[in-house]
């Protein structure tokens, strides 16, 4: 468990084959929170939400990759929450999950979420502001989370600890995702933490004096 500071807690949940980071974040004093891009495994991130003592508001989402959003539509069914998030430009994967899923052969559903997030955007959970940069590159819709407050993030799969998401799809773009993570997120500070989407967290003073694809 991470803790990022005292009243904003976070917790890992790695799901679906691709070991995928579920989080959920939540306010230490009410227990209110946020699952974050629910990829599938239901049942256990169900587990985790009740081990916490997490009570649920909404769902949210960095992309439309079925390793994050597989799952989000079964989850809004089961808990009664919204979803917010991605950008808009990865409609086209979020109704695409139900036939990949049966493609690497376990369950999805298609989603259409009930916000849309763009540039410039804040999204709240349990009082906790989240602005929202769009980041482009790994999917046309990818989107971070920044809380200033805590100095603290939820990046997906646009920067990892020593990586950074893959561009190698159809639809990917290199070139401008090192553009959003130069000119958006190295901004952020070195002292500022993020969950990537895959493996363990960082730093961005970490990721911008050791990373290959940064240097």
């Amino acid at each position: 468990m991470t803790d990022t500071k005292p009243s904003l807690k976070a917790a890992i949940l790695q799901v679906t084959p691709f070991q995928q980071n579920c989080s959920l974040i939540w306010d230490e004093a009410t227990g209110v929170g946020a699952v974050v891009d629910p990829g599938g495994d239901i049942d256990r991130i169900e587990d985790a939400i009740a081990e916490v003592g997490m009570k649920p508001e909404k769902i949210l989402l960095t992309h439309g990759h079925i390793d994050h959003a597989g799952g989000a539509d079964e989850l809004r069914e089961k808990l009664g929450v919204k979803i917010e998030g991605p950008h808009r430009a990865d409609d086209f994967l979020l109704q695409g999950l139900e036939s990949q899923g049966r493609e690497y052969g376990f369950s999805a559903r298609n989603v259409t979420p009930d916000r849309w997030l763009s540039e410039g955007d804040q999204v709240t959970v349990a009082g906790h502001n989240f602005d929202i940069m769009h980041c482009p590159g790994h999917s046309p819709g990818s989107v971070v989370f920044i809380n200033q407050p805590h100095k603290f993030g939820l990046f997906g799969d646009v920067l990892f600890r020593g990586s950074i998401g893959r561009t190698d799809f159809p639809y990917g773009d290199h070139d401008a995702l090192i553009s959003a993570i130069k000119t958006k997120l190295l901004p952020l500070g070195d002292n500022f933490a993020f969950i990537c989407g895959h493996g363990p967290g960082s730093t961005i003073g970490l990721e911008r004096n050791a990373n290959p694809f940064l240097t």
